[in-house]
């Protein structure tokens, strides 16, 4: 909601059938937003809707350029009709956020990951998501993984696709692939 990566805040849903127990969470845990948290996020949602449309484009544009390399083995974006849930996605949802998961291929060691990811100048590393800078971070699904395995054989990343130009940020990782490939 605030976009400015300066605040975190959201929002939760619940049915009459939850709304109970999400009350009864909220005043246990003592959870509740300060005025400046609220100005904050006032002050995103005057642009939150601009800022989605960007994110969505970036995100789309720079996830079908990595669908293409040559070091991925799978790119999972939702308006991907190879991603689980795009069905439900298309059914639901006009856009999406910039943010995806990239699998690469077997064979991509830990560090040559590193290598790809530590170069990076216009990405910064972390999981603070809905900002206005790109981010990535390595993940690991295997550890945390309950519903079903995960199959992929080859690490992980996520991307945040922020508001800087789009080109710059393919041209970063293309920079950070070579490095990628020089660290196999």
């Amino acid at each position: 909601i605030c976009g400015h990566s300066d605040a975190m805040l959201g929002t939760v849903s619940a049915n009459a059938a939850t709304f109970g127990l999400l009350r009864d969470t909220v005043h246990a845990l003592g959870l509740c937003v300060g005025p400046d948290d609220i100005y904050l996020g006032l002050r995103g949602l005057r642009t939150m809707g601009v800022r989605l449309a960007a994110h969505y484009q970036a995100g789309l544009k720079i996830a079908q350029w990595l669908a293409a390399r040559p070091e991925v083995a799978r790119v999972l974006h939702p308006a991907f009709d190879t991603c689980p849930g795009h069905a439900v996605w298309k059914r639901d949802f006009t856009g999406a956020s910039g943010l995806f998961g990239v699998v690469l291929k077997e064979g991509v060691s830990d560090g040559a990951l590193a290598a790809m990811i530590d170069g990076l100048e216009l990405y910064g590393i972390g999981s603070s998501w809905g900002g206005y800078e790109s981010l990535i971070v390595p993940f690991s699904p295997r550890e945390v993984r309950t519903a079903t395995p995960w199959q992929a054989k080859g690490p992980c990343f996520r991307i945040h696709a922020g508001l800087e130009n789009i080109d710059d940020l393919i041209e970063d990782l293309d920079a950070g692939f070579g490095r990628l490939r020089a660290a196999l």
